[in-house]
């Protein structure tokens, strides 16, 4: 079988998703008995890898690093009746993508960094190239499927007068799906969340000397189900030597943890992140925490022992001022003088 003919590649103006499109090879109505059908596979020069699509379409939408040359290649794939049920591959046919490059060199933005705040809004950092001219002006782009055209950001961070990151509100057509921005980077917005820590920790401690903790989810939308919890423990924190230990993580939102030891001081601290059956990957929270006091075994004995001590002493005390009390005149001599 001919492999297809006329491969393009063609830039909407999307930041990044790039139209491939082919024709099919010029013997392909002769196959009336056979499903002809074209192996996609594409790939940033430099990448190792390949990623595959199978389509019968003559044209599709991919998204790609446009700092570095895009790289594709088809063909055509026969099978059927006219084959032996034996599928048939042709020749790859190979075409390439390059955006020239604009700008002063090396002014392109740095330690670009995104983060998805409690499934809300995208906050976007970054800072200026090196040789970044005076008076620059950084805008950031946007786009996803749905949107007719890339639309710039309208909440900037500014430094001294320079755009260094922003803010972009009302993504949740975006969720679940890629996000280019002018950066040529592609996002997934579940995969950038971080949520606000839990609310409303409480740590108590049993009458069978077990610690209780309990929480409540963070506020904001990121949906309960896709949290899970990571709970440390410490004791004795008036110690320098005491350290945070990590007991369990969890998707509950409580959790019971015998306790070793008797400690005078015990602290418990949460944090939540998005979990594995709603992202990839996700941000650690900021920690919530409280601490409770616990007396010592020796303390408490020292507690009962308090109040007969002080039985005693005052015991004491008042057998001794009675003896004081009781104060008699030398031997032989009367209390009181004779009289006439």
């Amino acid at each position: 079988v001919a492999p297809p003919r006329d491969l393009q590649i063609t830039d909407p103006g999307l930041l990044g998703s790039l139209d491939i499109e082919w024709k099919p090879p010029p013997s392909v109505q002769t196959f009336n008995e056979c499903t002809v059908k074209y192996k996609l596979e594409y790939r940033n020069a430099g990448d190792g890898d390949w990623k595959v699509i199978f389509t019968r379409k003559l044209k599709i939408r991919v998204g790609f690093d446009l700092s570095r040359t895009a790289e594709v290649k088809v063909q055509t794939l026969l099978k059927g009746q006219c084959t032996g049920d034996v599928e048939v591959e042709s020749d790859w046919i190979y075409a390439t993508f390059q955006v020239p490059l604009q700008g002063k060199l090396k002014s392109e933005v740095q330690n670009f960094h995104c983060i998805y705040h409690d499934w809300e809004y995208l906050k976007c950092t970054w800072q200026p190239g090196p040789l970044t001219p005076r008076g620059v002006h950084y805008g950031l782009y946007y786009w996803y499927e749905g949107l007719d055209h890339a639309a710039q950001c309208d909440d900037y961070i500014q430094d001294h007068g320079v755009n260094v990151g922003c803010v972009l509100q009302n993504l949740s057509q975006a969720e679940y799906q890629d996000l280019n921005l002018c950066v040529n980077v592609t996002l997934r917005l579940h995969n950038l969340v971080k949520p606000s820590p839990p609310k409303q920790l409480v740590v108590s401690m049993s009458a069978a000397e077990e610690l209780h903790v309990a929480w409540s989810p963070p506020g904001g939308q990121t949906p309960p189900q896709c949290l899970e919890y990571e709970i440390q423990l410490a004791e004795d924190l008036e110690e320098a030597k005491a350290a945070w230990v990590s007991v369990s993580t969890q998707m509950e939102t409580a959790l019971t943890i015998p306790r070793v030891n008797q400690s005078h001081i015990s602290c418990a601290r949460v944090r939540g992140r998005t979990n594995i059956f709603c992202a990839d990957q996700g941000f650690w929270s900021d920690w919530i925490q409280d601490c409770f006091s616990v007396s010592r075994k020796e303390d408490k004995q020292l507690f009962i022992l308090i109040p007969v001590i002080l039985s005693l002493s005052s015991s004491l005390i008042i057998f001794m001022l009675i003896g004081q009390c009781k104060k008699t005149s030398p031997a032989g001599k009367p209390l009181h003088p004779s009289m006439g």
